[in-house]
């Protein structure tokens, strides 16, 4: 396993740190955050190395996740660019182009990922593009981590807009999907808590008849709906309102809104 250093140690950090100690590769990795709290957590709950020190981070690694955020990652490039050798680099940073990544390491192995919140739960759903230094080796070896806490996908860059909006903002989406499907129960008579885990498991279990059986949306739908029957009333009021043109263009504001924020 190759020495894994992570700079930041917050929440998404912490996410692909507890999948790749599953993994048993925990004394491979070493964290590194200012944030004193931040090193005691992720050592209490993972019994990892950790330092407030970046650069001893990077010294002692291969790959190197940086994994804070956007507005603070010029900081954290200028601060270990020096000790920057042979190592990986690879940012989680939302909307920081690979050329910008590379302009402040010049010559180096880039890689920019675009991970979900959903790696809490070992479930991420991931896309990631690599700089033009970066080797063959570089890119399974990051493929390889991220599959420890679900799927990935290498793309161009200029794909990442739409993963950004379909995993990264996705899981907020579903999130008030199964709200309203929660809220519709109550006002059905469910308890609130009960609804709640209702909807959250029908989504859960949608998603894995789709993977893990290799059927299409529409097959599914098919599946569900029979001529005249509770689905069919529902899918249709779906359709008179013109749902799936409602839902589009939310993923197309987010995708564009990510666009904005990368230039």
């Amino acid at each position: 396993m190759k020495r894994i250093a992570f700079i930041g140690a917050g929440k998404m950090a912490t996410a692909l740190i507890s999948c790749i100690y599953k993994n048993g590769a925990s004394s491979s990795i070493i964290a590194s955050d200012k944030n004193s709290k931040n090193l005691a957590n992720i050592k209490k709950h993972l019994k990892i190395k950790t330092t407030n020190d970046n650069k001893e981070a990077v010294r002692n690694s291969d790959i190197v996740f940086i994994c804070v955020k956007p507005q603070d990652i010029d900081n954290v490039l200028n601060e270990i660019k020096g000790v920057i050798k042979n190592q990986l680099v690879v940012s989680v940073a939302a909307g920081v182009r690979l050329k910008h990544l590379e302009s402040k390491l010049k010559g180096k192995r880039v890689i920019r990922v675009m991970p979900n919140i959903n790696c809490l739960v070992g479930e991420i759903a991931a896309g990631f593009s690599a700089g033009k230094f970066a080797t063959k080796d570089n890119i399974d070896d990051v493929s390889k981590i991220l599959s420890y806490g679900g799927i990935s996908f290498q793309l161009k860059e200029e794909l990442l807009d739409a993963v950004t909006a379909i995993s990264g903002s996705g899981p907020a989406f579903f999130a008030y999907l199964i709200k309203a499907f929660a809220e519709a129960g109550v006002r059905n008579g469910l308890p609130k808590e009960i609804a709640v885990k209702l909807a959250a498991k029908t989504a859960l279990g949608t998603g894995r008849l789709l993977m893990e059986k290799d059927i299409s949306p529409e097959e599914l739908i098919a599946m569900v709906a029979s001529k005249k029957g509770t689905t069919a009333a529902g899918l249709e009021v779906l359709k008179k309102n013109k749902t799936k043109n409602i839902l589009i263009k939310t993923i197309n504001a987010a995708v564009k809104r990510s666009s904005e924020l990368g230039k």
